[in-house]
């Protein structure tokens, strides 16, 4: 049986019964839900060797992803790295470089040489760091996201393991397989290695998340990783744009140096092209957009229903300051995530110190609450829970000093209860919210308002079987935001949706405005230093023209002005378009420029007196001919 392929920005509906294991994303399956999947699959049961080694994932599973940064800021200060006489690389730069060398099963050397070359220098220290990091991981007994996804693979890569785990499977479904890494590759193959019973369904002209370690490789060479090759479905059949927007994409994207053969079509006929539309500067596009999304919300089309894309969040800004200046409400995505939450982190981590009581970043957290308690006293009860056979034993041992002394013993009892599970699931949380509130009311002005976060966390909780699942699927799939006090009542429910392309991935609106497609932007003068580079910028302007349903409109501002020059000056440079729209591209667009010569203006110049003609040049000559 040979292995399936499917491209196209369809999906395919197979009726292949009960017995399959579908992963909608890799990142949001963890070693417990492997286990739930094997089981429920085909109503059997592991094998006690098997269950035993992935219960010990899940029993550590996930608990300190929120205080990765932490921890490595923490063996970073320790290996003497944070004073350095030369600047050393910060920890987020620090735990990005771990992260892509994982993700992309790449060599630290050529991770630093191709994404961070200013880090070359350091490689021993970093090498050197990310050992001790993951020596103080297994110390703590905790996992993070890409261990999460390091595990598996070398659970798979064991042949028995290979073999056990894969016969439980039918079929393995994998949507959007063209924004995996090759880690995520990996485990695919290692559970299907001869492609039986295997079908992904992806894009390749939609692969746009390189930043993350994700590789168009892995779409582009799935049908040779099979003997035979894999076979391929092609789905180009289009249900959301008109043919001439289709028309478009399909030509800009036919110049892409390695690809999937596939053109689009569609039922939605139409006549009007997508434009192409030139304005003098950034000031001027900002003022077209606005009025002509003025103008179509009086022809009938919702705010909503209209959207302004662009390649970086800082190039909205001047269309930001236009929109408000005429009063047209937006909505540019983003915000605070609930788990990125103080008060949220605190409650959760009590939770996290209960089921591992060895974990310092949680201890650690949670002692510092208590009034009184500083750095050095907190180091000082983690390390006696260290050291000690029975952590729990040498936390009800520990001596706090008077002044935390009352406040410590109620946090023992709570500490104490948790671990014994007298209150039972969910009652665990409301018990921990409790003992919370008053400190929260303490450390915070706005306490008020972060109490409804905590009653929908308890919420959340109660949906969840167990402490451990719940710790487990909060930190896999959090909520979206955090609360605030709800604002004033908006009287006009309508408004505009600006998004960067990344985040655009996925939706459509009826009329589409492109940002600054000249070279620079798209492509970015960032992402031009290789050729693959320069591809996915390709593949980052297709996928935002396809977003468009009815009207898709490219603007390409003439020229930019110097940042860091006197107020009201002119040094500006010109700008080209983007280099993806060439003059053999030029027939499937309408190009035209804002503002449009007004009607008057052409009058006025048809109607106005000859110029006068005079010999400039003759007259600065006769300045040095001789008299006579």
């Amino acid at each position: 049986m040979k292995a399936n392929v499917i491209r196209g920005l369809g999906y395919a509906r197979l009726g292949l019964g009960r017995k399959v294991f579908a992963c909608e994303s890799f990142q949001f399956i963890g070693v417990s839900r492997i286990i739930e999947s094997l089981e429920n699959a085909r109503h059997i049961t592991i094998r006690a060797g098997i269950r035993e080694f992935c219960q010990e994932c899940v029993e550590v599973l996930l608990r300190e992803i929120p205080g990765e940064l932490r921890l490595l800021a923490i063996v970073r200060h320790k290996l003497g790295l944070a004073a350095t006489k030369n600047r050393f690389p910060g920890k987020g730069t620090c735990l990005a470089i771990y992260s892509r060398a994982i993700n992309s099963g790449t060599e630290l050397p050529a991770v630093l040489a191709a994404t961070f070359p200013w880090c070359a220098p350091w490689e021993a220290e970093l090498n050197r760091l990310f050992a001790a990091y993951v020596a103080e991981k297994g110390a703590q007994n905790a996992l993070d996201y890409d261990d999460l996804l390091l595990y598996w693979s070398h659970m798979v890569a064991v042949p028995a393991l290979s073999r056990e785990i894969g016969a439980r499977f039918d079929h393995v479904l994998v949507d959007e397989y063209q924004d995996t890494n090759r880690l995520q590759a990996a485990i695919l193959l290692g559970l299907k290695p001869d492609g039986a019973g295997l079908a992904v369904v992806g894009d390749d002209a939609q692969s746009i998340y390189s930043f993350r370690a994700a590789t168009v490789r892995n779409i582009l060479d799935f049908p040779r990783a099979f003997e035979p090759p894999a076979r391929i479905v092609t789905l180009d059949r289009n249900y959301r744009s008109t043919q001439p927007i289709l028309d478009a994409s399909n030509a800009v994207i036919a110049l892409a140096s390695e690809r999937y053969s596939k053109n689009l079509w569609t039922e939605r006929m139409a006549v009007q092209k997508p434009q192409l539309i030139s304005v003098r500067d950034e000031a001027d596009q900002a003022r077209c957009v606005a009025e002509r999304v003025l103008a179509q919300r009086e022809c009938g089309m919702m705010l909503k229903s209209q959207a302004v894309l662009f390649r970086s969040s800082s190039h909205s800004a001047q269309l930001e300051l236009e929109l408000a200046r005429r009063g047209i409400p937006f909505v540019k995505f983003g915000g605070l995530k609930f788990l990125d939450a103080a008060h949220v982190k605190d409650v959760l981590c009590v939770l996290r110190w209960a089921d591992n009581p060895r974990s310092r970043m949680s201890g650690f957290r949670i002692a510092r609450l208590l009034p009184g308690v500083g750095p050095a006293i907190a180091a000082k009860l983690l390390d006696a829970m260290e050291s000690a056979p029975d952590p729990v034993a040498a936390m009800g041992e520990f001596r706090m000093p008077i002044p935390a002394a009352a406040d410590f013993d109620v946090l023992r009892d709570v500490f104490g209860a948790l671990r014994s599970d007298k209150a039972g699931w969910p009652a665990d949380i409301d018990l921990v919210t409790r003992w919370y509130e008053p400190h929260l009311r303490r450390i915070y002005d706005d306490a008020h308002v972060r109490v409804s976060d905590l009653i929908q966390l308890a919420r959340i909780a109660s949906t969840y079987a167990s402490r451990e699942r719940f710790l487990t699927e909060i930190t896999l799939d959090p909520p979206a935001a955090t609360s605030d006090e709800a604002g004033a009542p908006g009287l006009d429910d309508d408004y505009l949706i600006l998004s960067t392309i990344h985040s655009a991935k996925g939706q459509e609106w009826r009329s589409v405005h492109v940002l600054n497609v000249v070279d620079g932007c798209i492509p970015s003068d960032l992402s031009t230093g290789s050729a693959e580079e320069i591809e996915e910028e390709r593949r980052l302007l297709y996928v935002a023209m396809t977003r468009a349903r009815d009207e898709l409109h490219l603007m390409v501002p003439q020229r930019f002005y110097v940042h860091q020059q006197t107020a009201y000056g002119d040094r500006h440079v010109y700008a080209s378009r983007s280099r993806f729209i060439p003059n053999a591209l030029a027939p499937f667009f309408e190009s035209c420029s804002w503002p449009a010569p007004e009607a008057e203006a052409q009058d006025v110049i048809a109607g106005a007196a000859p110029v006068p003609v005079a010999d400039i040049a003759a007259r600065v000559r006769a300045r040095w001919q001789q008299p006579g």
